[in-house]
């Protein structure tokens, strides 16, 4: 975990812990104006941004899981395998905050989305909120878990089709979990500005009380 950026550490204890995941190939700066931006909305949470387990076979950055030769075959059992460490790391930060999954938010774009909303769908699931960016289901949600699902995508996502988030969106409903779908018109595999304004709307409305 020495690659993890904290980027906001309150002086009393911390209200609220948001933990970004960032996408295969990556690290946990690319995220950091994005970490800022939240931590700059939520004053009295815990921010950091984590970087992913493993170096990425891609030749740079980071990765939870290899993407080489990846088909809709293969994706599940490696995300199940990950999946381990990434609730690990959410338990270790949750511990070092002094909260618990109740007041913990994912934020996680991409592969980082991917590996959020695989954690939606144990028995126990780290986090009370899960915002995705760009990301998708290795296969349909099942688990009608309490966790709140916040799906955002653009439109011209050429790497994550945005109909995997509308498909994402639709099985949610058909479970009864609470959650929204912000479709970003013209956005490719990417963040703007309109994709952050969503992503502070929506960790301000999910605050645990």
């Amino acid at each position: 975990m020495n690659d993890t950026l904290l980027i906001q550490q309150p002086a009393t204890a911390a209200q609220r812990l948001i933990l970004l995941f960032h996408g295969v190939g990556a690290d946990a700066r690319d995220l950091l104006p994005l970490g800022q931006a939240i931590a700059q909305a939520q004053a009295g949470a815990m921010v950091l941004s984590i970087a992913a387990a493993e170096p990425s076979d891609l030749g740079r950055g980071r990765q939870w899981f290899s993407v080489q030769g990846i088909n809709e075959e293969n994706r599940l059992a490696r995300i199940a395998a990950a999946l381990p460490g990434f609730v690990a790391t959410v338990r270790h930060w949750q511990e070092v905050a002094g909260l618990t999954a109740e007041h913990t938010s994912l934020v996680g774009f991409s592969q980082g989305a991917i590996m959020s909303l695989a954690a939606t769908q144990l028995a126990d699931p780290p986090a009370a909120q899960i915002l995705s960016i760009a990301g998708r289901f290795a296969t349909p949600p099942t688990l009608a878990s309490a966790v709140r699902v916040h799906l955002l995508h653009g439109t011209a996502d050429p790497v994550i089709p945005v109909q995997q988030s509308q498909a994402a969106a639709s099985a949610l409903q058909q479970l009864g979990v609470t959650h929204s779908l912000d479709l970003i018109p013209g956005l490719g595999h990417g963040i703007d500005e309109r994709a952050l304004a969503c992503v502070l709307q929506r960790l301000a409305e999910g605050a645990a009380p």
